[in-house]
């Protein structure tokens, strides 16, 4: 860098797909940037792709060939965003960092998909060298390039310097319908309207609520693609007719990002055979572990996320092609029943009632979660200021969103958004057409385990008095586990000596 490059805002490690576009969504702010990849020829299409882009010929991404490049030409104190993938090279690049002359004032923001416990060891482990600050991003490339949503988390006198700057760059909504204010071109700024970007809280906290955010997705995908299995195997609708139901679903109460793009990833044909693209897909679906420690993270926590957790076995299940295929010839499923039109139109309401409410099912669980780990960890998380921040610029963006911020603003220590006046009424008046939904796909064989297993929640969820009461007694007969009484004291606990007809319970304490 020559000394014209002197003093940019901040330093930038990694230019990967989001990395790249976070960058120039920055430049596209006014901020200046010192970039620096191993890689030299991404250093080189960052800087040649802002050149291209920028209309006023000045320029803002400075390429840099090492660390200690970057560390010298920055403003102090000095900001520096990682986009790194998680784990090792994390840390070996806040050791590079180190080396390079970072300062203990110094800002590091870790903006990759890190496990939440991994941020809080850092913030410890660099406290004497440097700020070790967060921010989970989520929106994908799009979301990196013109507006994602935020989770930042750290030390709050380091927020005071990085808040400006993720209020820039962050997408936007209007302050007064609730809906995405949308730039789709290079050079494009808006400045009204609520930024996606709040602090979360302490190290660790934005991390795990975009660990949840990422479950909560992990859900809802499964959620849509087990109504369009329904619709295609079990009705036998084509890829277009599906296309354009999920279309019509999306101008309503189901309106959301991830439903937009179903509608266009159903409708692409594949020129070379005129097929439909998704035909062709191998149906082994990937997956990069943040819904998985979701479901971990509710099952350390004891708070059911079964939604979630179903979501994440449908995948591992898609995983198993070859034994499917065996057992596909081997295992039996009921008669194929061919549907009238009429019979048609009814299933495919009772589908959109069953999404909708196993989607309410999915995020009342995510926020429990989040709420949860809140209280254990001292966080005090803003669930309203969450829900809004998801409303654009993530995958899981909704207009839905908006009620689940309402009822955090009706009563911020809601425990399940089940119980909100709102969710609960929406509830009752769907539950029907969601119970004969799951009902209908069960007789035709088709799996939606991500829908049933959110009915199941909910019914769970209603019961005032659960099996386990039988259960205790089962654990109390073959372990001496112990139980409660409801006609006494809950710290109370007895144990029986079952095998022995009219001996006294015991009281243990």
């Amino acid at each position: 860098m020559s000394d014209k490059k002197n003093k940019c805002d901040i330093g930038f490690i990694g230019l990967g797909v989001m990395g790249k576009n976070l960058v120039l969504n920055l430049a596209d702010n006014g901020y200046s940037i010192a970039a620096f990849d191993v890689d030299p020829s991404k250093v080189s299409e960052a800087v040649e792709q802002d050149a291209g882009e920028n209309q006023n010929g000045t320029q803002r991404v400075f390429g840099c060939s090492s660390f200690e490049e970057v560390v010298s030409n920055i403003k102090s104190p000095n900001i520096v965003v990682l986009s790194v993938p998680a784990g090792a090279i994390v840390d070996s690049v806040c050791e590079s960092l180190i080396k390079a002359g970072i300062s203990k004032d110094d800002i590091i923001i870790d903006t990759g998909n890190s496990l939440w416990t991994d941020t809080v060891e850092r913030e410890k482990k660099y406290s004497n060298d440097f700020i070790f600050f967060s921010s989970a991003v989520s929106g994908g490339e799009v979301g990196a390039r013109f507006g994602p949503a935020l989770m930042p988390s750290g030390p709050a006198h380091a927020w005071h310097h990085v808040e400006p700057i993720w209020a820039a760059i962050a997408a936007k909504v209007d302050s007064a319908t609730g809906k995405p204010l949308e730039r789709t071109k290079p050079g494009e700024v808006i400045t009204q309207g609520d930024s996606c970007s709040a602090y979360i809280g302490p190290a660790g906290a934005g991390h795990y609520v975009k660990m949840v955010h990422n479950g909560i997705e992990y859900a809802d995908m499964q959620l849509i693609c087990e109504a369009y299995h329904v619709m295609r195997s079990g009705l036998g609708l084509g890829c277009n007719e599906i296309a354009d139901i999920f279309a019509s679903w999306n101008e309503g109460i189901l309106d959301s990002y991830l439903m937009e793009i179903s509608v266009e990833v159903l409708r692409h044909v594949e020129p070379e055979t005129n097929e439909h693209m998704v035909d062709l897909i191998l149906d082994k679906a990937g997956q990069k572990g943040t819904g998985l420690w979701t479901a971990i993270s509710s099952l350390e926590m004891g708070c059911p996320a079964p939604t979630i957790s179903q979501a994440v076995f449908a995948r591992s299940l898609s995983s198993f092609k070859q034994l499917r295929t065996q057992s596909a010839g081997i295992l039996s499923g009921p008669e194929v029943k061919v549907y009238s039109e009429q019979e048609k139109t009814a299933i495919i309401a009772q589908l959109h009632d069953a999404l909708y409410c196993s989607k309410i099912c999915a995020y009342a669980q995510g926020f429990q979660l989040m709420k949860i780990a809140s209280k254990e960890r001292e966080w005090d998380l803003n669930f309203a200021s969450i829900a809004k921040i998801w409303r654009a610029g993530c995958i899981i963006r909704a207009a839905f969103l908006q009620k689940i911020t309402d009822a955090f603003n009706r009563d911020p220590n809601l425990e399940n958004l089940l119980i909100d006046s709102f969710f609960s009424e929406e509830l009752a008046k769907y539950q029907h057409n969601w119970r004969q939904g799951v009902a209908t796909s069960m007789m035709m064989g088709i799996p939606v385990g991500a829908i049933s297993s959110s009915l199941g929640y909910y019914d769970a969820m209603r019961c005032e008095t659960l099996p386990a009461n039988l259960l205790q007694g089962q654990r109390d007969y073959f372990g001496a586990h112990t139980f409660s009484r409801i006609d006494r004291p809950e710290e109370y606990k007895y144990h029986v000596k079952w095998s022995d007809e009219g001996q006294p319970l015991t009281k243990v304490n």
